[in-house]
């Protein structure tokens, strides 16, 4: 044999062997058989070339479907080109024309040794394949070799016995072709494309599929687009196209339930790839698991979908994977999932399929994922693929998956989704819904371009009063968070005239704008002027969130104290609210509870307010709620939850943090659209006080605050830069951010140091740059304004400034006031921040020992909070003392805070989350935030062992 076959070598020896034994007298019948592509037909000619040069003349058939009708079709193609059979035709009696033809390929035999070649006997009459089959039982006494090819390829759609199921063994040899393996396959590539690298020769074995057909007829395709082309992932840039139209005769051969198999797992596949399975997140706090169970198997469960899908027998397409694998079409994944062996022989299988036929395998396929109680997003993910269907069930299965993508905190699956169910025919009303939640999401995920006309859209749809105002405020909060606020007020104004006889609603409706117009100095203006003209004569037309909102203006205002303002607040807690109007009031009370240090109750508010929101519905109200749980934890100077919140990375457990411009932190250094929000000056004030200061530079160089629009998110921003620049040693630039943040401060009517302590911030610049009147006239402002709201975090923070900036006795009078006043509120940073100017006023007037006791307390207390840049001041001023600090535990029960303490203690006792926080009238996430720095603190990993160290250190004392 002369044929270059690779891992044919043992069939080359077999068939060279029998015509050996052919020429020497004795006959043999050999069936090569294989699936299709493994190269019978190559291997068949290989034998005959190799025959014909040992002398044996060689008769060739090759069987066809077209010839199963007539009788010895197979016989005549092998006798039909000999000059003595060029007249034979059978006669009417099979047996006697069988036997004539016997003995006239005898009589040729007896002149010299021949070679019967018999290609696709599958494929022949039946009255050649009895001939055939007699052949086999005769040959053994002739100088006759006859070598027959079949296919041998699992289906699904059972074939006929094959040629040999009714001859012994010892009659016919059979040899089996095998799938090329992957080193034949790589040789195969290497020698078209010598020098393709490894990773492209890897590509095309996988997508050669072990199959030499396919293998060659991708090579043939791949010549116009050698390496380093990558190998492509669609048929469409294959040309002339050998390869799609070679696995378009492989699906042929397989009839046509198969083929539809094949096609199924594709577009199966397919959708799986175009959608990835979401992965699960971890738990916060691991649990015990559940006990184990026994999941199907992957090739099993893709078997049982499969032929629900299509209607086939089960363990036939079970048995189909399992052979398909074997033959290396297909692969597992990492999970076990059959999947084909590359996306170009995926394409390759749906490319002789229309594109309606694909969209209803899909539609067949998450029907039968659904009846056998597959997860919702999974069945989702199949009907993304799938056309307009009509059917009940598919709505119902893309909103679910909407529902579960929402709360698990995937939009753009969500959005995906979406998109696909309003592709279903739809009544106006449900399609008015679907659009308000599709362009919520698609604002939520950045993609606001899309989202702005799908809720204009919205507005447009007949629709009930609840749902137009859900619309109108989704647009509204969409148009004030792009800066067009007086837009979004106009959509809501617009929306109110058309609420008549529903007078809850249009109070909603008015508080958002009241709430909205917070982005704007001059709409903010109007429509406070409106809602505290309106209050005065008719206060039922502002309801209780109105009322709510003119308590929070005139805390901003310096015109109401801290006490007056929550007990107005509580009051109108208790009224009955409208559902769409509960989260003002809740945001709108939260807002000042927790600038009244009332931060434990500030966070239930904000839970509150948060559960009974839709997620996947824009509403003024969502970002609010998030600010104030910023704010919460900033005046807990809870640095590591502020940088978690607002995704900035942190170095959690470093003792400190690099403080030079090649520090390694990294962040974003591109250019931010839109100005910065709350959350960014939370992250610039954080990162400043944990010691980042070079990426806190980075952060604040995102931002152009030149041409960012008007509002109070801009102000705190530019509070924090000035931070961020006094700590940097630029005193002048800080107290141009603390003047420029108090100028559009006071333009907005904000007076009150709540917000922004904006003036104790340029009293201190004022100092540094040798104006002590200017100093202190802004820091006896700032104490006028704190007394008014009369809160501990306020007037304490107001009292340090003006202590510094007065000095002597006096100032340290202040300074003792501050710190005696500062310890009764949550506001660690600020009580630190006390410490030390009360220890550096104590040092300046002698009084070293008591200095030294209070800078030591302000390093203690600040590496406890993780305050680097507090810490490292009050090093500095006790080094300048000429004294050492003394460590301090930050780790052990001795460095937990008093609520941790408490919150441990009751979780030991064996109280779970919800009951602590019910009995201390906090937030759960509360609860559990401080337990996680508890068991950080105390080297600890689960709740039960709380007792024994918490024991451990009652009994130590």
């Amino acid at each position: 044999m002369t044929g270059p076959l690779r891992e044919r070598e043992e069939a080359h020896a077999l068939l060279a062997a029998e015509a050996e034994r052919a020429r020497a007298g004795g006959g043999r019948f050999v069936l090569l058989r294989g699936a299709t592509g493994t190269g019978r037909s190559a291997m068949l000619e290989a034998a005959a070339a190799h025959a014909a040069g040992r002398g044996l003349r060689v008769l060739r058939a090759r069987c066809s479907p077209e010839d199963t009708a007539v009788p010895f079709a197979a016989v005549l193609h092998l006798l039909g080109p000999v000059p003595e059979f060029a007249d034979l035709t059978p006669g009417l009696d099979d047996r006697g024309s069988a036997a004539r033809l016997w003995r006239l390929l005898r009589s040729y035999a007896a002149r010299s040794p021949v070679l019967v070649a018999v290609d696709d006997v599958h494929l022949a009459d039946e009255a050649s394949r009895r001939w055939l089959v007699e052949a086999a039982r005769r040959v053994d006494r002739l100088p006759v070799l006859v070598v027959a090819t079949e296919r041998s390829q699992y289906d699904i759609d059972p074939r006929p016995a094959g040629l040999t199921h009714a001859l012994s063994p010892s009659l016919v040899r059979t040899h089996t072709l095998a799938p090329l393996t992957d080193t034949a396959a790589g040789a195969l590539v290497r020698a078209a494309f010598p020098t393709a690298p490894d990773d492209w020769t890897a590509d095309c074995v996988h997508a050669g599929a072990g199959n030499p057909l396919l293998l060659h007829a991708l090579l043939d395709d791949l010549r116009g687009t050698p390496p380093p082309s990558p190998v492509p992932d669609t048929c469409a840039a294959l040309y002339p196209g050998a390869y799609p139209a070679a696995v378009s005769w492989w699906l042929d051969t397989t009839g046509p339930t198969t083929a539809e198999t094949a096609r199924t797992l594709a577009a199966l596949e397919q959708a799986d790839d175009a959608h990835p399975r979401p992965r699960p997140r971890p738990h916060p706090h691991p649990r015990t698991p559940p006990p184990r169970t026994v999941a199907p198997a992957p090739l099993a469960t893709t078997a049982a979908l499969l032929a629900d899908a299509t209607g086939a027998d089960p363990a036939r397409v079970a048995g189909w994977l399992t052979a398909m694998t074997r033959l290396g079409m297909l692969r597992a994944d990492a999970e076990g999932r059959p999947r084909y062996a590359h996306p170009l022989l995926r394409d390759a299988v749906l490319s002789g399929w229309p594109g309606a036929r694909r969209r209803a395998a899909q539609l067949a396929v998450a029907e039968a994922m659904l009846r056998r109680g597959d997860r919702v997003d999974a069945v989702a993910r199949q009907l993304l693929g799938s056309g307009p269907a009509g059917l009940p069930w598919v709505l119902r299965v893309l909103r679910d998956a909407v529902a579960v993508a929402v709360h698990q905190g995937r939009p753009d699956d969500a959005v995906v989704y979406l998109r696909r169910a309003l592709a279903e025919p739809l009544p106006d009303d449900l399609r008015q819904r679907l659009l308000t939640e599709l362009g919520s999401l698609e604002y939520a995920s950045a993609d606001a371009p899309a989202g702005l006309p799908r809720l204009a859209e919205a507005l447009d749809l007949p629709a009930e009063p609840r749902d137009r105002v859900r619309t109108a405020l989704a647009l509204g909060t969409a148009l004030a968070g792009r800066g067009e606020v007086r837009a979004a007020v106009e959509v809501l104004r617009a929306t109110e005239a058309g609420l008549t006889g529903h007078p809850e609603l249009v109070r909603t409706v008015r508080t958002a704008s009241a709430l909205l117009s917070d982005q704007d100095q001059t709409v903010r203006r109007e429509a406070y002027r409106w809602l505290t003209d309106t209050a005065r004569r008719s206060p039922e037309l502002v309801g209780a969130t109105g009322q709510a909102l003119l308590v929070r203006y005139a805390a901003t205002a310096g015109a109401s104290s801290a006490k007056a303002a929550m007990t107005r607040l509580r009051t109108l807690l208790t009224e009955p609210a409208e559902p769409l109007a509960e989260p003002f009031l809740l945001g709108t009370a939260a807002a000042v509870a927790q600038w009244a240090d009332e931060l434990d109750e500030a966070e239930g508010l904000v839970e509150r307010g948060l559960a009974g929101q839709r997620p996947s519905l824009l509403h003024p109200m969502q970002r609010a709620l998030r600010d104030v749980l910023l704010d919460i934890a900033a005046a807990r100077g809870d640095y590591t939850r502020l940088l978690a919140e607002t995704e900035t990375e942190t170095e959690t457990g470093a003792e400190t943090v690099p403080d030079t411009d090649t520090d390694t932190d990294t962040d974003a250094e591109t250019p931010a659209a839109g100005g910065p929000t709350n959350a960014d000056a939370h992250a610039l004030l954080a990162l400043v006080e944990t010691g980042r200061a070079a990426q806190a530079r980075r952060l604040a160089a995102r931002f152009d605050l030149r041409g960012a629009p008007d509002s109070w998110e801009l102000n705190r921003f530019l509070y924090a830069r000035g931070i961020l620049r006094l700590s940097d040693g630029d005193t002048t630039g800080a107290l141009h951010d603390f003047l420029e943040c108090g100028r559009r401060q006071s333009a907005r009517a904000v007076l009150s140091p709540v917000v922004t302590p904006w003036r104790s911030a340029a009293a201190r610049c004022r100092l540094a740059l040798g104006s002590p009147r200017e100093a202190i006239a802004l820091a006896e402002e700032e104490l006028r304004l704190a007394r008014v709201w009369d809160t501990p975090r306020t007037v304490g923070r107001a009292l340090r400034v003006l202590a510094r900036a007065t000095g002597g006795r006096r100032g340290l009078e202040l300074a003792e006031e501050s710190v005696a006043l500062l310890r009764d509120s949550p506001a660690d940073a600020e009580l630190i921040a006390a410490l030390l100017t009360r220890g550096r006023l104590l040092s300046t007037g002698g009084d070293r020992s008591r200095a030294r006791d209070s800078l030591r307390e302000a390093a203690e207390r600040a590496e406890r909070l993780g305050a680097v840049r507090l810490r490292s001041r009050a090093e500095e001023a006790l080094r300048a003392g000429g004294a050492r600090r003394t460590s301090t535990a930050h780790t052990g029960t001795a460095s937990l805070t008093g609520s941790e303490r408490r919150i441990a203690e009751l979780a030991a006792a064996g109280r779970t989350n919800t009951e602590i926080a019910d009995l201390l009238h906090i937030a759960r996430r509360t609860v559990e935030t401080h337990l996680t720095s508890a068991y950080r603190k105390l080297g600890i990993r689960r709740r039960g062992e709380l007792g024994e160290v918490l024991k451990g250190e009652t009994e130590g004392r």
